[in-house]
């Protein structure tokens, strides 16, 4: 799944942050938590000093073997149980306020009384409170913690947008660019070098492209001109010499077939120029047109061509096609697609126009056998053996479609019928009739 620049930054930085975060509060806590039983532990330590020197000096606290107010026992110990080292560690004991055990730090010292006998000492302090403050610590610590990751997200995010503004703009400007149409190159100012650099560059390149684009349409249609009255020249003098030298039936077959490929040469040479101008933009102009009318005059114009191919025609009326279409490209395209459908039909074959409110169906006869759905609508695609098409028909079909955002054609192969499937919303449902 592809995302923004910003949101892609903006997922990796939440990710980092909240491991950073992460650590840096464990670590704090650990460190805080260290210090509380450290300050405890000194507290214990400065005690038993104290302790040991008041027994020294008042020997009944020797007799002090259980705990009480002063929260510490001294309990006689033989002699190999005797440690040098004093002992810290936690433990739990009854406290009946609470009616339950809670946490005490307890140490543990070994001494030499006055009187030469063995002594254990046994301090112990509560740590409830520094329970309590390591509670409001970490809480504190994980309030802080979303609190931080909150507003480093909404900061970056605003400051994001913010950056990131330009760069839209400039992506904008590119998304409604088209080779023809004047190109909005104004210089403007951006608070971030690199954006005021790359919109300088894309505006270079756009002057450059229209210049190489512009040089490319010229030659294209200087070519095509120029080709046109040299080939119609020969096709006049083949006629002028059919006419006139009586030629054998073995030349006049040659000339014949000389003249036929002149032809597709002119028919070839219009339609390629024919694609140059769809892409090249050259009909940009727009209005309503009548999709149910135009195949009906089409159809009347092609009356002569229906009766020599001996096709049965039936235009079928369900909806209203009608759409913002350039008029020129609406004629081009119909025409292709009802030639076609005529052109590979069969002797005694039929062909259905079916006209709904989003789509047009033409459903013909003819070989039985499907097209190649990958390769009909590319350029020079023929099909069959016909030496006599340009292979561009349904490649110029191909090239206005592509030009109205939303519109596809459609090919299908059902029942032995071919279908090509006008479409101008593709959620339209494509299956035949």
């Amino acid at each position: 799944m592809k995302v923004s620049l910003k949101y892609y930054t903006i997922k990796y930085l939440i990710m980092i942050l909240l491991l950073i975060i992460a650590v840096w509060a464990g670590l704090f806590y650990a460190y805080i938590l260290d210090e509380v039983y450290d300050n405890v532990d000194d507290g214990l330590k400065d005690r038993k000093i104290q302790i040991i020197k008041a027994v020294y000096l008042n020997p009944q606290l020797l007799e002090n073997t259980e705990f009480g107010f002063n929260e510490f026992k001294i309990t006689p110990i033989k002699a190999e149980d005797y440690k040098n080292k004093s002992r810290l560690y936690n433990k739990m004991y009854y406290m009946e306020y609470d009616d339950q055990d809670q946490p005490y730090r307890v140490l543990e010292a070994d001494f030499i009384d006055q009187y030469k006998n063995n002594r254990r000492l046994v301090i112990r302090t509560s740590t409830v409170e520094e329970d309590e403050l390591v509670y409001d610590l970490t809480t504190a610590l994980i309030v802080l913690y979303i609190l931080l990751v909150i507003s480093i997200v909404v900061l970056n995010t605003y400051l994001l947008n913010k950056a990131m503004r330009p760069f839209y703009q400039i992506l904008d400007k590119l998304k409604k660019y088209q080779f023809g149409i004047p190109f909005s190159n104004e210089k403007q100012e951006y608070s971030i070098m690199e954006f005021e650099e790359l919109n300088n560059e894309i505006n270079e390149m756009v002057e450059r492209n229209e210049l190489v684009f512009y040089q490319q349409k010229q030659f294209i249609e200087n070519a095509s001109h120029e080709l046109q009255t040299p080939l119609a020249i020969m096709i006049n003098k083949i006629d002028l010499l059919i006419q006139n030298e009586n030629p054998d039936k073995k030349q006049l077959n040659f000339l014949t077939e000389v003249k036929n490929d002149l032809r597709r040469m002119v028919g070839l040479n219009k339609s390629l120029l024919m694609l140059s101008k769809i892409e090249n933009s050259q009909f940009n102009t727009t209005s309503g047109v009548d999709f149910n009318a135009l195949i009906a005059r089409l159809v009347q114009n092609y009356e002569d061509f229906i009766a020599f191919k001996k096709v049965e025609v039936s235009v079928i009326e369900k909806g209203m096609f009608a759409a913002d279409f350039n008029k020129d490209l609406a004629d081009i395209l119909l025409s292709n697609l009802i030639k076609n459908a005529l052109k590979y039909n069969q002797e005694d074959g039929t062909l259905n126009i079916i006209i709904e409110d989003d789509r047009i169906t033409f459903q013909n006869s003819g070989a039985d056998r499907p097209l190649d759905k990958d390769r009909i609508f590319n350029r020079f695609y023929k099909q069959g053996a016909d030496h006599t098409s340009t292979g561009l028909g349904l490649s110029i079909i191909k090239t206005i479609i592509r030009q109205y955002q939303g519109w596809d054609i459609i090919y299908e192969f059902e029942d032995q019928m071919h279908y090509f499937i006008l479409v101008k919303n593709k959620s339209v449902l494509l299956s035949p009739q």
